[in-house]
């Protein structure tokens, strides 16, 4: 079994990317109401603060911080996965994929981690959140995706709604979003 060498940095500010098993699934934002009480209740168990987030509907990447002392985030992801999971139906499985016993199958088995570094860091990566439902080519604004923090962030004023995405966040020219998102109208 591969062992991953994970920074830990007790009280430190991560970002992350979850995704599911299957690359164009909408169940996270289909299942949104699921995910806010999976994601309540891990936070009631063993909390942080979640500084932004947003939600595709076949990925989350969101920045959190952890309480001084500790740096056990695998923990929390594995008990919001397993309390999303178990809320949820099992999906077809897709044909090559096995299940290890207790898995429906809804989310790839890993997570992404980066320890953010410094205030530039944070930026970036922040800046990167909001700007992933217009880079997924589903708003043409990142304020037109209803599931993200970018909203709180603009009413607390710590976010310019005017700044720019940036052409590294537009969509390729001629590409195509991989998830048919309920709802949502392709920007391109």
């Amino acid at each position: 079994m591969p062992r991953y060498r994970r920074t830990r940095r007790p009280g430190g500010t991560y970002f992350f990317t979850a995704r599911t098993a299957r690359r164009g699934d909408d169940i996270l934002v289909r299942e949104i109401e699921a995910l806010r009480t999976a994601m309540r209740q891990t936070r009631a168990r063993h909390p942080f603060e979640i500084d932004e987030i947003v939600v595709l509907g076949d990925v989350i990447h969101t920045l959190w911080t952890l309480p001084e002392g500790d740096s056990d985030y695998s923990l929390r992801w594995r008990m919001l996965k397993s309390l999303f999971s178990r809320a949820c139906p099992a999906p077809d499985v897709a044909p090559g994929m096995t299940l290890r016993p207790g898995e429906k199958g809804i989310w790839q088995r890993r997570f992404w981690e980066h320890a953010i570094r410094d205030a530039r860091d944070l930026a970036a990566h922040r800046h990167m959140i909001f700007s992933a439902p217009v880079q997924a080519g589903l708003v043409r604004a990142p304020l037109d995706w209803p599931h993200s923090s970018i909203h709180r962030a603009v009413v607390r004023g710590t976010y310019d709604p005017n700044v720019p995405v940036g052409d590294a966040f537009l969509p390729a020219v001629g590409r195509t979003t991989r998830a048919p998102y309920a709802g949502a109208t392709p920007a391109l």
